[in-house]
C-alpha cells in the first residue's frame, strides 16, 4: 500500500480536466459481455477496477485493445471461453456483481463463491441482485457456494425492490435487454452512471424508457450490436477538484463539468460558504472564498447535508463535503441515509484537530473552524474518505500524510499529477 505525503498550506489553482466516470465505465464495461459485436469504448478512466475487468475478459479469451493512453478500449467478445472461468470473479470489487446478468446471458450456468466487495462502507447485500434474477427467469441456490442457471432467455417481469440499488438497477437492465418480452423495474435506481448505461445499450440496440427516473420499462430485443461509445465525466472528480480549491482558497476550473447534475450539488456547496460559477460547461470556484455554513430561515434548526440515492445529494460526496465543514466557520449535520459504515473515519479526521460528534451510524455533527494541525491519518478502504483525508492536510501548512491511501487508484487516475499541475507539493511514497 502506498502514502500520500502531503506538504500542505498553499492554494491549489488552474484547470482539470476530469477523467470518465469509474461508475460508468464498470457496467458498460461489463454489458459489452451481451454481445459479439465489437464494442469501443473512449474516454476510459484508467483505474485498478478497469484493470481487473479487462483481465477477466482476456482470461476467458476475449479480445481487449487497451490503449491507456489515448483512452481507448476495443473490445470482441466473440471468442469468449465459458470453460475457462474458475469460479473466480475479479477480486476486491463490488462491481463483480455486474458480471451476473451478463455471464448468464452468456454461459447460462455459474458457480460463484459469494466474496464479491467493494470499498468498506458497511454490509452490501446481494439479495436485490439475486431476487431480480430469479424474477427475469433464472434459477439461484446456495450452499456455501452460488450457484446460478438460466434455460434459455431470461423472461420479462415486473418488480418493486425494497430500496433503489445502483447496481441492483444496472444488473435488471442487463438481465431485461435481451430478455422475452418486457421488463418493469420500480424503485429503480437513476443516478447519472445508470443514465449512462442505459444510454449505452440504448444505443446498441436496447428498447428502454424511463431513463433518469424511478421506473424503467425494457422491452428485450433478440440480440445487440455493437458501436463506438464514449464514457461522460465523472461528476464525483468535478465535485472533488472544485472542493480541493475552496478548501486551499484557490481557484479551480474544471471542464467538461456537465452542469445539468449539478443543481442540488452547488446548493450543498452553497451552503459550507462556497459558489461555484459556470464559463460554458467549465466549473469553478473563485480564490479565496470565505467558508461559513449558512444559517437556514428556520433558526432553531441545524443546517444539514442529507445523502441518499439520486436525485438526493450523492453519498460518494459527503466525505468531500465533510472536508470543506472542517474549515467552514459554523456547525453542520450530515446524514448518510445509505451506507451504516459511511462515518467510520471520523477517528482519523480528529487527529489533524477536527471536532466532530458521531451521533449514530448515519449522522455526525462538525464543528467547523477549529485549529488545525498536521498529522498522519491512516485511510479507510472508501474512496472519497481518503481524498477528503487528503483535502484536510492539503489546508493545514506542514507535513502531512495519508497513509494506505491507494484507494484514491480505484477512481481518480493521475489524482497525484492533477494535484501537481494545481500546484500542490504531493507525493506517493
Amino acid at each position: 500500500m502506498s502514502d500520500l505525503i502531503i506538504h500542505g498550506g498553499k492554494p491549489l489553482s488552474g484547470t482539470i480536466t476530469p477523467s470518465g466516470n469509474k461508475n460508468s465505465v464498470l457496467p458498460i464495461l461489463c454489458a459489452t459481455l451481451l454481445t459479439d459485436a465489437k464494442v469501443v469504448l473512449r474516454n476510459v478512466p484508467h483505474i485498478t477496477d478497469v484493470e481487473k475487468l479487462v483481465n477477466f475478459f482476456a482470461e476467458q479469451g476475449s479480445v481487449v485493445a487497451w490503449d491507456r493512453a489515448a483512452g481507448t478500449i476495443a473490445l470482441d467478445h466473440s471468442a469468449f471461453d465459458a470453460g475457462r472461468l474458475n469460479g473466480e470473479l475479479p477480486a476486491g470489487m463490488r462491481s463483480s456483481v455486474l458480471l451476473f446478468a451478463p455471464l448468464l446471458q452468456r454461459m447460462k450456468k455459474i458457480t460463484l463463491p459469494t466474496n464479491a466487495k467493494g470499498c468498506s462502507l458497511g454490509i452490501r447485500e446481494l439479495d436485490p441482485h439475486l431476487e431480480i434474477l430469479e424474477k427475469l427467469g433464472a434459477k439461484v441456490t446456495h450452499n456455501g457456494d452460488l450457484k446460478l442457471s438460466l434455460k434459455g432467455r431470461f423472461t420479462g417481469a415486473r418488480h418493486w425492490p425494497d430500496y433503489m440499488s445502483v447496481t441492483a438497477t444496472e444488473n435488471f437492465v442487463m438481465a431485461a435487454v435481451l430478455a422475452e418480452g418486457e421488463s418493469v423495474l420500480l424503485n429503480a435506481a437513476s443516478e447519472p452512471h445508470v443514465q449512462d448505461l442505459c444510454a449505452v445499450l440504448a444505443a446498441m440496440g436496447a428498447k428502454i424508457t424511463g431513463l433518469g427516473t424511478s421506473q424503467l420499462t425494457v422491452t428485450g430485443v433478440a440480440k445487440l450490436k455493437g458501436g463506438v461509445f464514449t464514457i461522460n465525466t465523472d461528476h464525483h472528480e468535478v465535485v472533488t477538484f472544485l472542493a480541493l480549491g475552496a478548501i486551499t482558497g484557490g481557484e479551480v476550473r474544471v471542464k467538461n463539468s456537465v452542469p445539468q447534475h449539478f443543481d442540488l450539488i452547488n446548493r450543498s456547496f452553497a451552503k459550507l460558504g462556497v459558489k461555484v460559477e459556470y464559463d460554458g460547461d467549465t466549473a469553478f470556484v473563485r480564490k479565496k472564498q470565505k467558508l461559513v455554513v449558512t444559517e437556514p430561515f428556520t433558526s432553531n434548526l441545524l443546517p444539514k447535508i442529507e445523502a441518499a440515492p439520486w436525485p438526493y445529494f450523492p453519498v460518494d460526496l459527503l466525505p468531500v463535503m465533510i472536508a470543506l465543514a472542517v474549515r467552514a466557520e459554523g456547525t453542520v449535520m450530515f446524514w448518510n441515509k445509505v451506507y451504516e459504515g459511511g462515518f467510520t473515519w471520523m477517528s482519523e479526521l480528529s487527529k489533524f484537530g477536527a471536532h466532530i460528534v458521531v451521533s449514530d451510524p448515519h449522522r455526525i455533527t462538525v464543528f467547523g473552524a477549529k485549529p488545525l494541525r498536521p498529522a498522519n491519518a491512516e485511510a479507510p478502504y472508501i474512496i472519497r474518505a481518503a481524498v477528503a483525508l487528503y483535502m484536510v492536510a492539503a489546508s493545514i501548512p506542514g507535513k502531512s500524510v495519508v497513509k494506505n491511501a491507494d484507494t484514491i487508484k480505484r477512481a481518480h487516475p493521475n489524482f497525484v499529477e492533477n494535484l501537481r499541475s494545481l500546484g500542490a507539493e504531493v507525493e506517493w511514497k
